[in-house]
């Protein structure tokens, strides 16, 4: 059973990010302030949950959440700043779109940047311990995967529907076969062989 937060006597949100380890795609943040008698038996670290159940509960955390965000950090983005830039970036922006505004910040992982002078607290595998991250390790990827079906429809032959630009073997083999579209981490090892190029 997930505790609901850190500090249950202060408002505080959980946030999360999908999509780090993609080689397309946005990486896609959200953040969460759920109310104190939240309570919930599925919940869980979005990783965890079939995609049926994630796509119950998006509603519901919505409906019942005190207030919540959500943003995409695109292709050209991370590929300027670095994935995990982006990805904190990507939370920070979450966050920003919260009212009221938390008074603790508790992140999945152990990487951050001080926001707006909030406290945060970095909890490694915080998404299986906490209902707040777990809420928004949730939001966050039932976003992008509504993002990534819907640019599948672009190019289907990488089968975004399926895969949400992972880097899967038949991700990959469409990459060989199909070169890379405007949707493609460009700073990202997208073939196998990209660091062993013939320079003579």
């Amino acid at each position: 059973m997930l505790t609901l937060q850190l500090n249950p006597d202060i408002l505080e949100c959980g946030t999360d990010e999908a999509g780090r380890g993609c080689l397309a795609g946005p990486v896609t943040a959200a953040a969460i302030i759920l109310p104190d008698d939240f309570s919930n038996d599925i919940l869980n670290d979005s990783k965890q949950l079939s995609e049926a159940k994630r796509n119950t509960l998006k509603p519901l955390l919505e409906d019942c959440a005190l207030t919540y965000g959500v943003t995409h950090i695109f292709m050209d983005k991370i590929d300027k700043i670095n994935i995990l830039n982006a990805s904190i970036l990507a939370m920070q922006r979450a966050i920003k779109q919260l009212n009221p505004e938390p008074a603790h910040i508790i992140v999945d992982g152990n990487r951050f940047k001080p926001y707006h002078n909030i406290p945060h607290t970095c909890v490694i595998k915080g998404d299986g311990k906490y209902l707040n991250i777990a809420a928004a390790s949730v939001l966050a990827k039932t976003y992008r995967d509504e993002f990534m079906e819907k640019i599948h429809e672009e190019f289907p032959m990488y089968n975004w529907k399926k895969n949400k630009g992972y880097p899967t073997v038949e991700h990959r083999e469409a990459i060989r076969k199909h070169g890379i579209t405007k949707y493609h981490r460009k700073s990202f090892r997208l073939l196998p062989e990209q660091l062993a190029l013939n320079l003579k």
